[in-house]
């Protein structure tokens, strides 16, 4: 199931980026420690009692230099496609402005729950300032601050009790579920049809439950696939031009949903830091990924430019070092016919789980090949590891400290289990953890 989507929405300077950090907590601060993975702050995954959502922060969003009701309009109509439930946000000491009018029509029109929230009360003499607000029609107001924190609780309470329920497109546990991303322009929709149109095999058209995306199953040697097609990527309009960062969005559910992930690069644009941000959200979801350049027919090459190409892409996407890199032409077919069964090899190790005995005659050598890091005069021991998750991969390591655990020694550890069982295309999660 793919998480909901909240959208915070509103005119300028009634603190909804305030209140999304407040939401967000420490999150937005985390970043992970591999180098190249770029983060996004429009957005960010947020909790609140067992539920996890995606919270959008439209204030985030750059227009340009259109007029400032045209900015919120376009903001809001961004949010208002993207969201499940929306947080309409005001300003208490303000009262009820026509800028807010002007948002309230919007939010009306759009049949999405919203959940209204006015901002800056921030004591309890300052509550009857909240009345004026239900002339907006969206029932209760809830109080909150941004500056102490109060009444996010109630707020959210009201939030999850918008999110859908249950439900979705669910597979059987053999179908592999993949997904083509990428910024605009890199040739997905080519590839999907080019996938679809080599044999006539296609199943049924299903609707997921991504909104403006089309899962479609089909069946190739045997194997069972669906594409999740993230269609809502290429929304009509100029907004989705002029920010076309925030086109990514559209593409959180699909990678989701998926147990694959296709990061298509256009190799006559070469590598942008948008595709770095794309690539990124994929490595972050603990999907399998495959790195697929397409348009490959359409450069000038000699017997160097794909061994230059694939040295680019490992210089630009460190962070995707597992991940096979894949020359193909949507136009041509060029080694079109490889992509399946890389998908499907992908998948295997995506989902692969390796014996614990195995496991440790790995990490015993490989303990005993270069030995543990000293801290403080202090020296790592690894007890013993066993996997614990598939898709992606989870070890953990039970250790004497995990504070002892390096993150350099944890990649040593992680590329022996690699040298030793494959992986390829998936991510691994090694968690050090103290022995009880």
């Amino acid at each position: 199931m793919a998480n909901p989507v909240v959208a915070i929405v509103g005119r300028p300077n009634v603190g909804k980026s305030t209140i999304f950090n407040r939401i967000v907590g420490e999150r937005i601060s985390i970043v992970e420690d591999v180098p190249g993975v770029t983060r996004d702050r429009i957005y960010s995954r947020a909790e609140w009692l067992n539920h996890s959502f995606y919270l959008i922060d439209t204030g985030g969003i750059d227009i340009g230099d259109e007029p400032l009701l045209v900015q919120i309009r376009q903001q809001a109509e961004i949010a208002i496609d993207e969201a499940d439930v929306i947080i309409f946000m005001t300003n208490g000491r303000d009262g009820v402005t026509a800028a807010d009018e002007e948002v309230a029509k919007l939010l009306r029109r759009s049949n999405k729950p919203v959940v209204l929230a006015v901002n800056k009360i921030d004591n309890p003499e300052m509550r009857d300032l909240i009345y004026d607000f239900y002339a907006l029609g969206f029932g209760e107001p809830y109080p909150i601050s941004g500056a102490h924190g109060t009444g996010l609780g109630d707020l959210l309470d009201a939030v999850v009790r918008h999110f859908p329920k249950g439900g979705g497109q669910e597979y059987e546990e053999d179908v592999i579920k993949f997904c083509l991303i990428g910024r605009p322009n890199v040739g997905k929709s080519s590839l999907v049809n080019a996938i679809l149109g080599e044999e006539r095999v296609i199943v049924s058209d299903i609707a997921g439950t991504t909104r403006d995306a089309v899962d479609t199953s089909f069946v190739r040697e045997g194997q069972k696939y669906v594409i999740i097609d993230t269609a809502g990527m290429r929304k009509r309009g100029k907004i989705y031009e002029s920010t076309e960062k925030y086109s990514v969005l559209r593409a959180l559910r699909a990678i989701e949903r998926s147990d694959v992930v296709l990061v298509v690069l256009n190799a006559e644009e070469g590598i942008i830091e948008q595709d770095k941000k794309i690539a990124g959200y994929a490595h972050e979801a603990g999907r399998g990924v495959i790195l697929v350049v397409n348009k490959w027919d359409a450069i000038e090459k000699d017997d160097k430019t794909m061994v230059e190409f694939e040295r680019k892409i490992r210089d630009h996407f460190p962070f995707l070092d597992y991940a096979p890199i894949l020359f193909v032409s949507a136009k041509t077919k060029q080694r079109l016919h490889k992509l399946l069964p890389l998908v499907r090899l992908v998948s295997d190790n995506h989902a692969m789980r390796v014996q614990t005995n195995a496991l440790n005659e790995v990490i015993m050598d490989a303990v005993a090949m270069n030995p543990t890091p000293t801290h403080n005069g202090r020296r790592l021991k690894v007890y013993y590891m066993t996997q614990v998750a598939v898709k992606p991969p989870t070890f953990v390591a039970f250790v004497n400290d995990p504070e002892l655990m390096h993150f350099s020694y944890e990649r040593f550890l992680e590329n022996r289990i690699r040298d030793a069982f494959g992986f390829e295309g998936t991510p691994i999660k090694i968690i050090a953890r103290p022995r009880k």
